[in-house]
């Protein structure tokens, strides 16, 4: 009998304990559970989000082929949408974007990676917290000052040296917007290349090799991945660019690939066709949308590609 009411009495002393801690599992799980939720909805929200943009495009593309035929609108030499002999060849917004993105990439890539290398192997502590953060301030300049810019500074300067380079013209414009594009490019190389083990490098100053040496030939191959995901963000930040062309390039819808012309991009023609007064689901007013899935496709093939570029590095290093 004493052992039963010692037993009844442990029970009753730990019954209130053993009760308030399942409150509280059960109050961590509500909270889990709540967190949880909204963490999907985050990232339902962006694949949502995503899921919309590329079914409008498709919806409103799929109404301007119904009038255009694919051909014709992949291989026509003329873009003029708006005028009564339309032609909608899309290789003349293509030929801009292009041309204007290769001239960005040609400044923001050596200069990124030298500045990178600096920053990561060379830099003293001070001098990297120091210039890091005036260097990224090139990233929150609006990219209209930049237009403004290339127009009133860079394009004099350079009619100085080609004096019949016109007003507006692709190369000031490709050159400003690679100098926006640095700070993506130095940035993200920078983070990859001091993710990369210090015992890597010690291993190289051991078998005698420089510090140059052993930036070049041992830190950045470690970090291609990481690098290589910043040339591709590069990429897309100078194929989607808006306002320097719009501002600098001259928005002439010209089949060319020279850089000292004027020409349109795919995304200055949005923002000039947005800024009219067409009417709603007119042929004109249809190819805002079957621009903006080109630049999508474009985006969405530099991403496969840099995808595809960081699988193979990883499995290499």
């Amino acid at each position: 009998m004493s052992v039963v009411a010692s037993a009844e009495s442990q029970e009753l002393v730990t019954s209130p304990i053993t009760s308030a801690r399942l409150k509280r599992n059960a109050l961590r799980n509500v909270k889990e559970r709540i967190i949880e939720l909204m963490l999907f909805l985050a990232a339902f929200l962006s694949v949502f989000t995503t899921v919309a943009i590329v079914y409008i495009l498709v919806k409103e593309s799929v109404v301007f082929f119904e009038q255009v035929p694919v051909w014709d609108f992949l291989f026509d030499t003329q873009w003029t949408p708006l005028f009564d002999d339309a032609h909608f060849g899309i290789m003349v917004l293509l030929s801009g974007t292009i041309t204007s993105s290769v001239v960005a990439l040609l400044v923001a890539i050596p200069l990124g990676t030298i500045i990178a290398i600096y920053l990561s192997e060379f830099a003293p502590h001070k001098v990297r917290e120091v210039s890091k953060p005036f260097l990224e301030l090139l990233g929150g300049v609006p990219t209209i000052v930049y237009g403004y810019f290339a127009l009133v500074f860079v394009t004099p300067i350079l009619q100085a040296i080609y004096p019949d380079l016109p007003g507006f013209n692709l190369l000031s414009a490709g050159l400003v917007m690679g100098v926006m594009i640095i700070p993506y490019v130095s940035s993200l190389s920078e983070d990859a290349m001091r993710a990369v083990p210090m015992t890597l490098r010690e291993g190289s100053y051991a078998m005698g090799a420089t510090r140059l040496q052993t930036a070049i030939k041992v830190v950045m191959p470690a970090a291609t991945s990481g690098i290589a995901s910043a040339y591709i963000l590069g990429v897309s930040r100078a194929v989607g660019e808006t306002m320097i062309l719009a501002v600098a390039a001259g928005m002439q819808p010209n089949l060319t690939f020279n850089p000292l012309e004027p020409a349109a991009t795919i995304t200055a023609y949005i923002v000039q066709v947005a800024l009219g007064d067409l009417p709603h689901g007119s042929i004109g007013y249809q190819t805002i949308f079957v621009a903006g899935l080109s630049l999508l496709l474009v985006t969405l093939v530099f991403n496969l590609i840099g995808y595809f570029l960081r699988k193979k590095f990883r499995e290499v290093y």
